[in-house]
């Protein structure tokens, strides 16, 4: 079961009113754009990990991690 919390947001009282001339409901759009965001800054935290580790294993010679991949695939 999922579970739900509010989240508020003050904004200005003319694009309120637009919001309510138009019809647009606000919550499946801040709701995307909330999710959009965090996907991004979870790309972002990836992409930092990744360079770190390539750092990190930038000595180890090609044949090696081509000897460790095969060796893993092998003992499954």
């Amino acid at each position: 079961m999922v579970s739900y919390v509010t989240v508020s947001a003050k904004i200005p009282r003319k694009l309120k009113e637009l919001l309510d001339k138009y019809g647009i409901k606000p919550g499946p759009i801040i709701r995307r754009a909330l999710e959009e965001e965090v996907r991004r800054k979870i790309l972002e935290e990836a992409e930092e990990r990744a360079r770190e580790l390539s750092k990190r294993v930038a000595h180890i010679p090609d044949e090696e991690v081509a000897r460790l991949i095969r060796e893993d695939r092998e003992g499954r």
